[in-house]
């Protein structure tokens, strides 16, 4: 049989691994720098503390794991009708008590709430681990994927909200992709479906809203219609999707819409305040307003944001929004919070694409000590074991073979310099260091050697 990996996953080699630590290593250096602290948490969770949390749709796409035992004969009996149950969308505990996580968000809100009595708020965590979701793999998504999510548990202050904006823009200037971080509020949203008479339909309008940028205007009005909306309330809609404009134009545009509503003007005040503490030239220049995100979860619960990189075609590179009672789904209640998810599968495809990544992060090993034979070869092991325990990346080729080969191998894995020390270079305590990429080569010392690779050293 031809090995394979399943659909919508993958493996990678050594190029991608480097290229993948850079992004995050660059997300945590931000993090940290904003006083974040890491965290994580088990790959599996019971399936109640995820179902009924990202919505009908979302729901759809958790992966659930089997029981053990299934293979039991009376569990058999009854596997049949509660199979059909589990492909209707219900729960068997029978079947399954357990589930990959679909997000980084839920899994947190319920370690909150397990140790909240341990936990010094606003409790700032940030955490980098994959997820999976049931989705039809295409470009740019994928069923196991990374995220980078950063959140704060315990504060209804909106500098948090704030600082989260200016996060983004912070980590995507670093790595030089040129985004758009849009927000918007979900009391908004919630003042939408107020002035259109019904609370009952604000999901559906959410949802509707979202699929613009895929199935374009039209088809979110016969959406919209599909809800019972009336055409003077679909009108409604339509006017305030395609509000345009600055911020500020935005805003008072859009009070003009909602005015009968006093949860969409406590929405208002709330990117006021956003805008007011990031407004200044160098920090809200990529930071717009867009009534057209919706986010589809159904736990946001204020500011709302999404990421887009200009200049290619892809989806969004994160999201995130504030969910000002999320540990209540667990019990405990009046637990405020907000966070971001940067992904990381999406971040590397753009920057693969756009050619950003840096040459330097392509190398690992600084240097290759040559094997010119039995005792050259062990002088210069104890030569790389003292360029090793001064923080010099360095291997010794292995066999004793043909120069030719050695250059090869060292070519191939892009390492800068070639160490030959032969039966002469021995005698003389001395090495023969070629630089790789400039063809060049000199004598040095073997007591100095350390020292010449450390003053050649590349910065990871």
């Amino acid at each position: 049989m031809k090995p394979s990996i399943p659909q919508g996953s993958r493996d990678f080699a050594t190029a991608t691994i480097r290229r993948r630590k850079y992004i995050l290593d660059t997300i945590k250096d931000v993090f940290e720098l904003y006083g974040f602290e890491p965290l994580e948490t088990p790959a599996m969770e019971n399936l109640e503390t995820l179902m009924g949390k990202y919505g009908d749709e979302g729901d759809k796409l958790i992966f659930k794991i089997l029981n053990n035992g299934l293979d039991n004969p009376a569990k058999k009996e009854n596997a049949r009708k509660d199979f059909e149950n589990i492909l209707a969308g219900k729960n068997e505990k029978n079947i399954t008590e357990r589930a990959l996580r679909y997000d980084l968000t839920i899994p947190f809100a319920r370690f909150v709430a397990m140790n909240y009595g341990k936990l010094t708020f606003p409790y700032k965590r940030y955490q980098m681990q994959p997820v999976w979701r049931a989705d039809r793999p295409q470009k740019g998504r994928y069923r196991e994927f990374y995220q980078c999510d950063a959140d704060v548990a315990g504060t209804y202050s909106l500098i948090s909200d704030a600082e989260f904006a200016q996060i983004y823009v912070d980590v995507f200037k670093r790595l030089k992709i040129d985004t758009e971080v849009k927000i918007n509020n979900r009391k908004i949203l919630y003042a939408l479906a107020e002035v259109c008479g019904s609370l009952d339909i604000m999901t559906g309008i959410t949802i509707a809203i979202d699929k613009l940028d895929k199935i374009g205007i039209e088809k979110v009005k016969e959406e919209l219609g599909s809800l019972g909306l009336s055409e003077k309330h679909i009108s409604l809609i339509e006017n305030y999707i395609t509000i345009e404009g600055s911020n500020l134009e935005k805003l008072d545009k859009l009070e003009t819409i909602i005015s009968t509503s006093i949860t969409g003007k406590k929405g208002i005040e709330e990117l006021k305040f956003i805008l007011d503490y990031i407004d200044n030239e160098n920090q809200n220049q990529n930071i717009s307003i867009d009534f057209t995100l919706a986010r589809g979860l159904n736990y946001y619960t204020g500011t709302i944001y999404e990421v887009k990189a200009k200049n290619v075609q892809t989806g969004s590179i994160g999201g995130g929004g504030r969910y000002d009672d999320l540990t209540g789904l667990f019990g405990v209640q009046n637990v405020p919070g907000v966070g971001v998810s940067f992904g990381l599968d999406r971040i590397y495809d753009v920057m693969e694409e756009l050619k950003l990544f840096p040459e330097s992060i392509h190398h690992a090993t600084q240097a290759l000590f040559f094997n010119l034979g039995e005792k050259e070869s062990k002088y210069a092991f104890q030569l790389m074991q003292e360029c090793r325990s001064n923080g010099i990346s360095c291997e010794l080729f292995y066999e004793n073979t043909k120069l030719e080969k050695q250059f090869k191998y060292a070519t191939k894995k892009n390492i800068f310099y070639a160490i030959i020390i032969g039966s002469n270079e021995m005698g003389l305590q001395n090495c023969v260091v070629k630089d790789l990429l400039k063809g060049e080569q000199q004598t040095v010392a073997a007591a100095n050697l350390c020292a010449f690779l450390k003053s050649k050293e590349v910065t990871l």
